[in-house]
């Protein structure tokens, strides 16, 4: 077995693959793994094989693309669940039974969620959706997301000097659940002038969206947290959106700005070190 400072980190994909929330928030913690004196292997989960399951410590991000073979095979293995969305539902989307509640026939991979030291979940919404359907005590509220201190000091400076129109914004997902037709049609339902924001890397993507005064967004799947809604308010925007979203069920949304930032920091510690608990626990 490896040393207890190697950590195996299972993901579908990874940041310098797929620009995605989750995606840049695994990216971060990663960083900061390294910052704590961590050996980290990275594996695409489609890639696992047995043989990489002797690390001593296994963070397991989205994982679609994992076998049913290898969640079998670390079940017995000491590994965190770093959950991003809702693979605990065969539709992947709470949104589509009452009160978030799906059928017991539909729920899916719960012996691998249950043999997980932990499932850290983004928000208490998300993590009290999660706690409904599996029915485990080891799901844990994270209550944010990881930015790192690069764009945390970019939102920061957009907040700070907003050269802004006067315009909503709608952002561009092929995502269906992202809801962009929807947002679309609100705006032009309620007559509001509004300009679509096309995905790109993410200072580009921050800077667009921060040009604009208000986001709009409004997600047909329950939001584990919602990190766009997120940055939006950290620049200073205002923000037009759903009880769907995790961060609007957060004490710390009523915060906006530098305030919001300077949140987000604090939770960037208390995160990693909420991580690093349960892997050292």
């Amino acid at each position: 077995m490896l040393n207890s400072n190697n950590v195996l980190f299972i993901a579908d994909y990874f940041a310098h693959q797929v620009c995605g929330g989750g995606e840049l928030n695994n990216d971060v913690l990663i960083e900061q793994m390294y910052k704590r004196g961590y050996t980290v292997q990275c594996i695409n989960s489609h890639l696992v094989t047995q043989a990489h399951l002797c690390f001593s410590n296994i963070i397991v991000s989205n994982f679609v693309n994992l076998s049913e073979q290898n969640k079998k095979n670390l079940q017995s293995k000491n590994y965190i669940i770093y959950e991003h969305d809702h693979k605990y539902l065969a539709s992947r989307n709470p949104g589509l039974y009452p009160d978030y509640l799906a059928p017991k026939r539909l729920v899916i991979n719960k012996d691998f969620y249950a043999n997980a030291k932990a499932v850290l979940c983004q928000s208490q919404f998300h993590a009290d959706i999660a706690r409904k359907n599996l029915e485990l005590d080891n799901i844990v509220s994270l209550g944010g997301n990881l930015w790192s201190d690069e764009h945390l000091n970019l939102l920061e400076e957009i907040c700070k000097n907003p050269q802004r129109q006067v315009k909503h914004a709608v952002m561009v997902s092929s995502t269906e659940h992202k809801n962009t037709h929807g947002a679309i049609n609100f705006c032009e339902a309620m007559q509001l002038e509004y300009d679509l924001v096309q995905p790109s890397e993410p200072t580009t993507f921050l800077r667009e969206l921060g040009s604009r005064s208000t986001l709009v967004f409004l997600p047909k799947t329950p939001e584990t947290l919602s990190r766009v809604i997120v940055e939006a308010r950290m620049m200073g925007m205002g923000t037009k959106t759903t009880n769907n979203v995790g961060a609007t069920h957060e004490e710390w949304f009523r915060l906006k700005g530098v305030s919001l930032i300077n949140r987000m920091r604090e939770k960037k510690e208390e995160i990693v070190n909420t991580v690093f608990g349960y892997l050292n626990g």
